[in-house]
């Protein structure tokens, strides 16, 4: 069996469990040291054990934090600048899906801090490392169903929240601003592109309360619960990694910058609300103003 990422340094935040925890496993078996990012050390523990036990790869190791909190991140790429120097490969999986409207510690909308800001932040802060390492490839994974418009005026739930269809906003707005930050990157030999994984059955879904989802979605929801596991269990956990997978090790996919490849690892045209150019502004502007 060949190892393409042999001698490669990944990280992937959320990759205790579900999606995050598959593609760090997949990495793991094409040779890669893998990088095993949570905020429960119990957990991280766990998946580390599983991962070397599973793939016998021994180069899987664990990094605390929240990638809510800036802290947080903020001592993620110092341990990663102290430990490593260089980063090859970062993948931003974490996502959040809130039920009700939360501050983080910083101020910021739960939701957005995470599946926006935070890979905002990583990506700036790793850049030294990354940029030792180039070619070097970021990917962003969107989740959801991100289609539709993307509420200028409400980008961090301030008029309504559905905690669901908020999600998807958020997912939205990280394409926008992954748009707008691979265009800054563009020749600087670090690739950032976007992965759809797919639909999946995690711990971030299974413990979602009914409140979460639209109103007219909840007459349903039981009829859900009964169906997800069947449906989007372990062999969907597999195919919901293969894109990111894909984009972090494919030879085939080295030269992919400011990509949008769907869950078949297909290129994939970028969605209205991403192209528009107000939207990325307004995001990118925002981003700056909370990372400050």
């Amino acid at each position: 069996m060949t190892e393409p990422l042999r001698g490669k340094t990944v990280l992937v935040t959320g990759s205790t469990g579900g999606i995050g925890k598959q593609t760090a496993r997949g990495l793991a078996r094409l040779g890669a040291r893998v990088l095993v990012v949570g905020r429960d050390p119990d957990r991280a523990r766990g998946a580390v054990e599983e991962l070397r036990r599973d793939t016998g790869n021994d180069q899987v190791d664990s990094l605390m934090a929240d990638v809510t909190r800036q802290r947080d991140l903020r001592h993620l790429a110092d341990q990663v600048e102290d430990r490593h120097g260089t980063l090859d490969v970062l993948i931003n999986n974490a996502g959040v899906t809130m039920a009700r409207r939360e501050l983080t510690e910083d101020g910021v909308e739960t939701a957005f801090a995470a599946n926006v800001l935070a890979p905002y932040i990583l990506i700036h802060r790793l850049l030294p490392a990354l940029s030792r390492g180039t070619p070097a490839r970021v990917i962003n994974i969107t989740g959801g169903v991100p289609r539709g418009r993307i509420d200028l005026d409400n980008l961090q739930g301030e008029r309504s929240y559905v905690g669901l269809s908020f999600y998807n906003q958020t997912k939205l707005a990280l394409m926008a601003m992954s748009y707008t930050f691979a265009e800054r990157l563009r020749g600087s030999g670090v690739n950032l592109n976007v992965a759809y994984p797919g639909h999946a059955y995690t711990s971030m879904n299974q413990g979602l309360t009914i409140d979460t989802y639209p109103p007219a979605a909840r007459p349903i929801v039981p009829l859900l619960r009964l169906l997800m596991p069947v449906l989007y269990g372990q062999r969907a956990l597999v195919r919901a990694s293969r894109s990111s997978i894909y984009l972090a090790s494919s030879p085939h996919a080295a030269d992919l910058h400011s990509t949008y490849v769907n869950s078949r690892c297909q290129r994939t045209p970028w969605p209205t609300a991403v192209l528009d150019q107000r939207n990325r502004d307004a995001i990118w502007t925002l981003c700056e103003k909370l990372a400050s």
